[in-house]
């Protein structure tokens, strides 16, 4: 295609649709088109665009054309005043637009997750199915902003090391991969006190934690597990445990994130003792290529004393485990460690000595030290530039695969069929699992 890009803006719900626009960019119109009903959603998608464009600091000059009204969708496909549409709001009715726009020959660049529910899974291979119909030209990428966090980058590169990592453990008693994601009800996001709507607490819209953030996590284990590779989610698949847990809201609570008073009426099975059960909790354990993984997904409401989103890896290998702790100890930023096993500590540190100093080109500044029998991968903060930065790398990502009219590279979509049936696959053995059916029996694929 040609550039620029004119973005057309659908039904924004979620911050991250703004987030894309948090800077100018040369191959980006400054003029943006908006489709969505009239509401909360868009108007809070507006003072966002507004904040950029009136911040002291490097304003953005958006020119913002909004269409409202009940036939948004349709409007917007018989109009066309650009050529990607921006995905990112309600997580149930995502797919359908999605289809929408590639069958009416339109770019996306799409926020996760595509799909919350196993039942919509033909919907994701039908629109897999239209993207490489032949004659089709369309892009739509997924926005899997974790790959470019540094401390994952290099966790995914040692664990290609034999002489440190060595191999990973498939024995199958304990996970070879452990990662924990816990998010915050309450945030800030681009200075300001993140004010989260209603329909966000109805599992029916927005989905459970694994489903939704999760994603990120399944991404992540094929990412690191098995680079270049193409996963068959039929073959290579197991699952073992899936399980789900509520949040407990108040009122207070409800009212503090929300700036409702009172518990929709639609919530009412889910409001018990005058507390909301908020199921956005999930563990699951599966199997992908015999590797035994371990996710916890996890929303409280206040962030832990780390502060912000936390995210917590163990990838176990034979020589070393190698793991990315978000505590309080590092001051709530994310810290790669080596951890050697014992028998293999002389060894591991040489081994690391020798891998940082390759490193050095595309990783400049990386070092090393030992703190009682483990290694601390000292990451400098040039190397750091945090998570809504890396909005910016994947719109470069996303524009590389317009101007050469295909994906980088062949693996993603039938991994992103994978990762989609992992997360949604999983929520629907857990609500399996909780409703009491078959709950005695192991958990099939």
């Amino acid at each position: 295609m040609g550039l620029p890009v004119t973005f057309m803006t659908l039904d924004p719900a979620h911050f991250h649709a703004a987030l894309v626009h948090k800077e100018m960019h040369p191959d980006f119109s400054p003029r943006v088109h908006v489709y969505a009903p009239l509401g909360p959603d868009l108007m809070a998608h507006l003072e966002r665009m507004a904040s950029f464009n009136n911040r002291a600091n490097n304003p953005t000059h958006w020119q913002l054309e909004v269409h409202t009204g009940p036939d948004f969708l349709e409007r917007m496909l018989k109009e066309r005043p650009g050529n990607v549409v921006m995905l990112s709001g309600r997580n149930r009715q995502k797919i359908d637009y999605m289809l929408a726009c590639v069958e009416a020959g339109l770019h996306v660049l799409a926020d996760k997750p595509w799909i919350i529910r196993h039942e919509d899974f033909p919907k994701l291979e039908r629109l897999i199915e239209l993207l490489f119909k032949k004659g089709s030209k369309c892009i739509v990428y997924d926005m899997m902003t974790e790959r470019l966090e540094i401390t994952n980058m290099l966790q995914r590169d040692l664990i290609r090391e034999p002489d440190i990592f060595g191999e990973i453990r498939t024995d199958q008693a304990e996970p070879a991969v452990e990662m924990k994601s816990i998010h915050a009800l309450k945030k800030n996001v681009a200075g300001q006190p993140l004010r989260r709507p209603v329909w966000f607490f109805d599992l029916r819209e927005q989905g459970e934690g694994l489903a939704d953030v999760g994603t990120h996590l399944v991404d992540l284990v094929n990412w690191m597990l098995f680079p270049e590779q193409s996963i068959d989610y039929a073959r290579e698949v197991e699952f073992h445990v899936a399980e789900r847990f509520a949040t407990l809201l108040s009122r207070d609570d409800f009212r503090a994130v929300t700036g409702e008073d009172e518990f929709p009426p639609t919530f009412h099975e889910e409001v018990k003792n005058d507390n909301l059960e908020y199921y956005c909790n999930n563990q699951l354990r599966y199997s992908v290529r015999d590797v035994l993984v371990r996710l916890d997904v996890i929303w409280n409401l206040e962030a832990s004393s780390a502060g912000g989103d936390v995210h917590n890896t163990a990838i176990h290998g034979t020589r070393s485990s190698i793991r990315v702790r978000q505590t309080e100890r590092t001051g709530g930023r994310p810290e790669l460690y080596v951890i050697p096993d014992p028998s293999h500590l002389a060894e591991v540190r040489i081994s690391l000595s020798r891998w940082i100093e390759r490193s050095s080109t595309f990783y400049p500044g990386l070092r090393f030290t030992e703190i009682a029998s483990e290694f601390q991968v000292e990451i400098p903060d040039s190397l750091r530039i945090g998570h809504e930065a890396h909005f910016a790398q994947v719109i470069e990502q996303f524009l590389r695969c317009l101007r050469i009219s295909r994906y980088l590279s062949p693996w993603e979509m039938p991994n992103l069929l994978t990762k989609y049936y992992i997360t949604t696959k999983g929520v629907a053995l857990a609500r399996t699992r909780a409703s009491g059916e078959h709950a005695a029996q192991a958990i099939e694929k």
